[in-house]
């Protein structure tokens, strides 16, 4: 929101302008829950600190300046429902009636909670009955404030579809009559594994872009964090807390992971003083909390130390806290070849128990390799590929291609880098392919030995 300097005085603009940064979202989620709309409450809000620059000045600003700009919100909202039906009825159409002010907003007064607000916003958001799409793109409109040309520069969208895309789920949400709250605690498990799916996959464009020039987008990711810490604070759920340690760990590798012009340096290659020491404390800390066992005892580093035991009731534990223990080997890690490959395939055999997809298992099988060597992992690849499932996905070839590589199956390994290069659709990553491909040896491939022996 911008402020009219030479109209206002400029302490009081700051506070405006500070408010609108740091709680318009939160002042726009109460409004949504008083008003049951969406698009109302966006313009009431927007009249309520206009309002708040009006009348501040004169009168001070208020004790607690947010409830005061709901109730101001509330009041502006109120009038406009009533005025509409003036008019409308002078018009002779089909008047709105005051009684079509909801209840809620009828009854509010500036002492009620409302700390919830947010919580209920994220939930609705994310309510399964929308798609993947739409969910993704009306968390990041209504909770995170990003415009819609934002989000769609974000994920090289146009922004016409994604303005249809934010209004058919506004719409869906008042046709459907979802509900504007926290669920209750028998369909939270299910309904809460949507809303940290939604922020996951927002982290993921942010800190490896699916398409484009740049190989990460920071405003994404650190949004997709703050929205983590939301949910971690409103509510406190060891998942919750998986998912925010997860991130938190993944982000403290952004400055090594691209080189001075941009190009991709994968996790072996890495700088590791260039990781953020205050972002792998802090994501250590929520791993902790997150898994709340105790402490493997062989551990070696501080992030083995994290990690479940594998005997332990650690299949309880939900996917995000398990991809966060693997994260936390690898920052407690103090070079690429000081990793605990055995600690980390362990931390997989549980995951791919507790999410048994296609991804997972290719993740398993490269750690595989990595511990047992290139001839251990190379089987596990090649028959997911000739399952089907990963035919499409890009980093399956890879994998495979970088493992052919180190065996000397140069022809196998040009092969799959080739196709790799062919689905990857991000800049800094095709660049990474091609000079891998160019890198190969042109000669033919030497007898294969039996991959047991590498």
């Amino acid at each position: 929101m911008s402020v009219d300097a030479e109209a206002v005085p400029a302490d009081i603009a700051a506070t405006v302008a500070t408010l609108f940064r740091r709680d318009s979202r939160k002042v726009l989620a109460t409004l949504i829950r008083l008003l049951g709309d969406f698009d109302l409450a966006e313009e009431a809000m927007q009249d309520a600190f206009k309002a708040a620059v009006e009348q501040w000045p004169r009168d001070g600003v208020p004790a607690n300046p947010v409830p005061w700009l709901v109730s101001a919100g509330r009041f502006k909202a109120i009038d406009g429902i009533r005025r509409r039906a003036r008019f409308d009825a002078i018009d002779g159409d089909v008047a709105i009636a005051v009684e079509a002010i909801p209840d809620s907003a009828a009854r509010w007064d500036e002492g009620e909670e409302i700390a919830d607000d947010p919580l209920r916003l994220i939930f609705t958001c994310c309510h399964p009955s929308l798609s993947a799409d739409a969910q993704v793109a009306l968390t990041l409109r209504e909770i995170s404030g990003l415009t819609t040309e934002e989000i769609a520069r974000a994920f090289l969208a146009p922004p016409a579809t994604l303005a249809q895309r934010i209004v058919r789920a506004k719409a869906k949400i008042r046709a459907a009559r979802i509900p504007y709250e926290v669920p209750e605690a028998r369909q939270l498990g299910e309904r809460l594994a949507s809303v940290l799916r939604v922020i996951y996959l927002v982290f993921n464009e942010g800190y490896s872009a699916s398409a484009g020039s740049s190989l990460t987008r920071a405003d994404l990711s650190a949004e997709a964090i703050r929205l983590g810490r939301l949910v971690v604070e409103l509510l406190p759920e060891r998942e919750a807390m998986g998912l925010l340690a997860l991130m938190l760990l993944q982000e403290s590798r952004r400055a090594a992971r691209s080189g001075p012009n941009g190009e991709l340096v994968t996790l072996e290659a890495q700088d590791r003083s260039l990781w953020d020491r205050a972002q792998i404390a802090e994501g250590l800390g929520w791993v902790e909390r997150a898994l709340a066992t105790q402490p493997t005892t062989t551990a070696q580093s501080p992030g083995a130390a994290v990690a479940p035991r594998r005997d332990s009731p650690a299949a309880r534990f939900g996917p995000y806290a398990l991809q966060a223990a693997i994260a936390a080997v690898h920052a407690g890690a103090v070079s690429a070849d000081a990793t605990d490959w055995t600690e980390i395939v362990g931390l997989y055999d549980v995951l791919v128990r507790v999410q048994p997809t296609p991804v997972v298992a290719l993740n398993r099988a490269v750690a595989i390799a990595m511990r047992d060597g290139p001839g251990a992992g190379l089987p596990l690849i090649e028959a997911l590929l000739a399952d089907g499932q990963l035919q499409d996905y890009h980093l399956a070839h890879a994998a495979r291609a970088d493992i052919c590589r180190r065996l000397g199956r140069h022809a196998d390994a040009r092969a799959s880098y080739e196709r790799a290069l062919a689905l990857a659709r991000q800049g800094p990553e095709r660049e990474f392919l091609g000079a891998r491909l160019r890198d190969l040896p042109a000669d033919v491939d030497p007898v294969r030995r039996d991959s047991t022996s590498t």
